[in-house]
């Protein structure tokens, strides 16, 4: 039996089972990935020529309102300030932005590769089917994106509804380097049109590998959404000449050129509240998606869903 079971290794998911843990609450968290951290994600990739190559091909940076998140952020041995001339502190992980989720769950009960394909209340208990196994456990949190979670608990639960105004929008990555002496005009630049709506020049980051120049071109929703269903292949090639036309590259001298699709990429519509609860209190949704699309969003929603069972245990 399981005291508490957390699907979703992502920030949310993360932060949760990390405030429990140290509180002394067993806890254990599963995800269906390779790897945690979720949506700050690195790609390591090389050049034909065998050079190491490193993308942040989530989210880019983290951004800090609350002053405890802040606090975590400044002691971390992995983050640290991106000096890409933004007006407010961004903070990348070291060394690519999966370094920092690694880090919080340092020392967690942590189980990748495991699938949840339902969970559901037997008697005083909640068992979550995996693609392996079953488990049992008294509380079950899940921080898996909004759209996710009814075929998880059933389109019919009263939660499930309660979800119906949460929009995520999809999001289409591109990661592409370029020889040490291509141009590299900016570290990162936003934009409010057209069909790119981020780009980063991660070599910029702190402690990524020398030597190559790499960028990552994040697509617009609409755009995104456009073109949602084609294949990496067709999607890297149709981004690269944007990104290109942007930094002054001839995209004929790129060294490597890949694309990732991110289904549930940018919250558009959030729910407007840190976190549900079902009737019972042992049944909690939480992720960025309650609050904002930004990580710390994702912290704080982890956070107060920890908290709200640590309360019930002191009851």
């Amino acid at each position: 039996m399981t005291r508490t079971l957390v699907i979703g290794a992502g920030m949310a998911g993360i932060a949760c089972a990390r405030a429990l843990n140290d509180a002394g609450h067993p806890v254990r968290l599963i995800d269906k990935g390779r790897g945690i951290g979720g949506r700050m994600a690195t790609r390591r990739a090389e050049t034909p020529a065998g050079q190491p190559l490193r993308f942040d091909h989530g989210a880019q940076y983290v951004t800090a309102r609350d002053p405890a998140f802040a606090a975590l952020l400044e002691g971390s041995q992995a983050a640290a300030l991106w000096a890409d001339g933004a007006a407010h502190p961004h903070h990348v992980g070291l060394p690519g932005m999966s370094g920092l989720p690694r880090a919080l769950a340092d020392g967690l009960d942590v189980s990748l590769g495991v699938a949840a394909t339902a969970v559901s209340r037997a008697g005083p208990v909640w068992q979550v089917t995996t693609d392996a196994t079953v488990i049992e456990a008294e509380r079950v949190v899940l921080t898996v994106p909004a759209p996710q979670v009814a075929a998880l608990i059933g389109a019919d639960h009263p939660l499930t509804a309660q979800l119906e105004d949460v929009r995520i929008a999809p999001g289409l990555t591109l990661m592409a380097a370029f020889p040490a002496d291509a141009p590299a005009p900016f570290a990162s630049r936003r934009f409010e049109d057209g069909p790119l709506a981020f780009i980063a020049r991660d070599s910029s980051k702190p402690r990524r590998p020398d030597g190559a120049v790499t960028w990552v071109a994040q697509a617009g929703p609409a755009w995104s959404a456009a073109h949602l269903e084609e294949d990496t292949a067709t999607i890297a090639c149709r981004m690269l000449p944007l990104l290109c036309a942007e930094i002054g590259a001839a995209a004929e001298s790129a060294l490597y050129v890949a694309a990732h699709r991110w289904r549930y990429a940018r919250v558009t519509t959030p729910l407007g509240q840190p976190f549900l609860t079902d009737a019972t209190g042992t049944l909690h949704l939480g992720g960025d998606w309650c609050l904002a699309g930004r990580v710390e969003a994702a912290w704080t929603s982890g956070r107060a869903i920890a908290a709200d069972i640590l309360g019930d245990d002191d009851a």
